[in-house]
């Protein structure tokens, strides 16, 4: 069973996930996709787009440049760090939607703070986080 079969399960967190009119993953850099082969918030959000119907979107954030990975880092740094990172590409997609951004993990919310940040010049009506573990 994965994680996203234990999660919908619950009623009431379905019922949750279905007034989101989009799901976007926390991009990772194109480098760290090779190395890796692989982005797990994108597994996670393909998932629960697929199982739930809500469209997966992943044509509007980008992670732009490759930096020291936020793990290594002391909460301070990764506020730096992280800084300046993302982009945000056909804005218009997302312009007045509900939008489910999910995390693999949240530490100091560095990363998921700058994503919304970036999501936030789409104009959409709202801006939720998931995460699977919290550090």
């Amino acid at each position: 069973m994965t994680i996203v079969n234990f999660l919908l399960k619950d009623k009431k967190f379905f019922q949750i996930l279905k007034s989101y009119d989009t799901i976007i993953p926390v991009p990772i850099s194109k480098k760290r996709r090779k190395e890796r082969g692989y982005n797990q918030s994108e597994l996670i959000a393909r998932e629960i787009a697929k199982r739930t119907q809500i469209p997966y979107q992943n044509q509007c954030l980008f992670k732009t440049k490759n930096i020291v990975e936020q793990s290594k880092l002391k909460k301070e740094e990764r506020q730096k760090n992280i800084q300046g990172v993302y982009e945000l590409h056909n804005s218009q997609i997302l312009e007045n939607k509900k939008i489910l951004l999910v995390d693999d993990i949240y530490t100091t919310g560095s990363t998921v703070n700058e994503c919304c940040r970036i999501l936030r010049q789409a104009n959409p009506k709202k801006i939720d986080v998931f995460t699977i573990a919290k550090d």
